[in-house]
């Protein structure tokens, strides 16, 4: 487990000024890890490859994407190369980009790499490798890095930019994580991010989802007021209670300056099975690019309604649908194999 909060507090600048800007804010590039055979891909690598591709083709049409490979030369032939397309080589575990990658903050408005410590959402899963990447990748970044002892996914967080951090109870304060209190690990967070104000939703969860309630599967800053987050309509389904207690606490909650947000639902997919499993599909689970928005979609009667949804809240951006029914038989979406590294990073590959 990582150690004392002394430490961490270290790690953050005398008198210095952090902010944790939101993925609606302009972004330098994405970062994606293509899959290979020794992911649990394997078994149908075929298909996730095909997926994966959409993703950084989609990406690469607007801005820089850095594609760590297992192998590069092997990446290359199955790519239209772009210029927009930087490969790295380096090994991983598996693809999960969003958990196990950098988070970015600015400090004295200038952006600082925190590397947190990734152990596969608590221990679930080997992630040796993926613990490392940041490391391994830091001649990439022309940003500095600070390691971190304390265990955090991106997947776990979002900003609003202005101060408010929204998290899950369930994910940053479960015990398979950190050893700290809630009081103190918030505390943390607080610090670390430079935000005054944290916001722990108590309730949410998707059947199928491994990392504990992500906050990036059920609700999601799209402005510094906007919240856009999952609802249920179905009263049978085992995710009705859950979803409809996120939204009522939702509803409670107000941003760094005690004003209440406005809230935008999103449709729930019909339950889609891979043989007898539930598969944790979700549209909340979509990346931000400068000019565009990838929704991820599973061929379900709720996507049109999820797409228009969100067109109303981008009205700047475009909507761009990507098939993600490959990617919900690993428990992740589109969202969680990607990770946006914001303004000021400059790429050296």
């Amino acid at each position: 487990m990582p150690g004392s909060l002394r430490a961490l507090y270290k790690n953050v600048k005398e008198n210095s000024l952090r902010r944790l800007p939101a993925e609606f804010e302009k972004q330098s590039f994405i970062q994606i890890i293509f899959p290979h055979k020794k992911s649990d891909w394997a078994e149908y690598l075929n298909d996730a490859e095909k997926n994966f591709i959409d993703i950084i083709e989609a990406v690469a049409s607007y801005q820089d994407c850095l594609l760590v490979c297992h192998d590069i030369d092997y990446v290359r032939s199955k790519l239209d190369i772009n210029r927009h397309i930087h490969f790295v080589q380096a090994p991983t575990n598996d693809t999960w980009a969003r958990d196990c990658s950098a988070i970015t903050v600015y400090e004295d408005e200038k952006p600082l790499l925190l590397d947190f410590e990734f152990t596969a959402w608590g221990g679930k899963f080997e992630a040796g490798l993926d613990n490392r990447l940041t490391q391994e990748l830091s001649s990439c970044y022309s940003a500095p890095i600070k390691k971190m002892d304390f265990i955090l996914e991106g997947g776990a967080i979002e900003s609003n930019a202005k101060g408010t951090l929204l998290i899950t109870s369930e994910c940053v304060f479960n015990s398979n994580r950190n050893i700290h209190s809630r009081e103190k690990s918030e505390k943390l967070l607080k610090k670390v991010f430079g935000v005054t104000k944290v916001l722990c939703l108590e309730h949410g969860y998707l059947r199928g989802d491994d990392t504990d309630s992500h906050i990036d599967t059920l609700a999601r800053f799209v402005d510094e007021r906007t919240i856009v987050y999952l609802k249920c309509e179905d009263t049978q389904d085992e995710h009705y209670a859950q979803l409809k207690a996120m939204e009522t606490q939702l509803q409670s909650f107000t941003d760094q300056d005690g004003k209440k947000f406005k809230l935008v639902s999103l449709p729930f997919t019909n339950p889609i099975y891979d043989q007898d499993e539930r598969l944790p599909a979700t549209y909340a689970n979509f990346l931000i690019l400068n000019e565009a928005v990838l929704v991820p979609v599973y061929q379900d009667p709720h996507d049109a309604q999820a797409l228009k949804t969100l067109s109303t809240l981008f009205p700047q951006r475009k909507i761009i649908p990507i098939a993600c029914s490959t990617l919900i038989r690993q428990h992740g979406s589109l969202h969680c194999v990607t990770m946006q590294f914001p303004y000021g990073i400059k790429l050296k590959t």
